[in-house]
């Protein structure tokens, strides 16, 4: 384990704002990849659960059994997660996952950590550079986590 201190915050992680319930189905780990319409650069990204919750979609199928019991929190960070890629389906191919938008750019998430207790925080569209002091508070709820 390296002792060098990390660099500022907004050098090596982002935030990424998300509405509900998608937010909380990526903590799930039922949704690995989150649409956007382009690709992100890989690396350590915030999960913020932005202020609005999608309710036309809390009763499709896939969504209603993977939030089941769950509380969506809204405008805080809710965990963290590795971004390891980005990738479009071709066309005619069925879609990687059944959370994937065609023509979505599929960013790939995976080592997902919620987090016990949310921090509230204002999020933002497309990557946000998160402050070192919410970065300090993420990291206080996963000390165990090697970034």
């Amino acid at each position: 384990m390296s002792t060098a201190p990390l660099p500022p915050a907004g050098d090596w992680i982002r935030g990424i704002s998300i509405k509900q319930p998608w937010a909380t189905a990526i903590l799930t780990g039922a949704k690995t990849i989150e649409n956007r319409p382009r690709p992100w650069a890989p690396g350590w990204l915030l999960l913020h659960a932005g202020i609005h919750i999608d309710r036309r979609v809390l009763r499709l199928p896939m969504v209603a059994r993977t939030i089941r019991d769950r509380e969506l929190t809204t405008g805080a960070v809710i965990g963290v997660a590795r971004l390891t890629g980005c990738h479009q389906d071709p066309d005619g191919a069925p879609p990687c996952t059944e959370f994937a938008q065609p023509g979505a750019w599929h960013l790939e998430l995976v080592d997902v950590h919620a987090l016990a207790l949310p921090i509230p925080a204002r999020g933002q569209l497309g990557p946000w550079r998160p402050t070192e002091d919410l970065v300090d508070q993420v990291l206080q709820q996963l000390p165990h986590l090697r970034l």
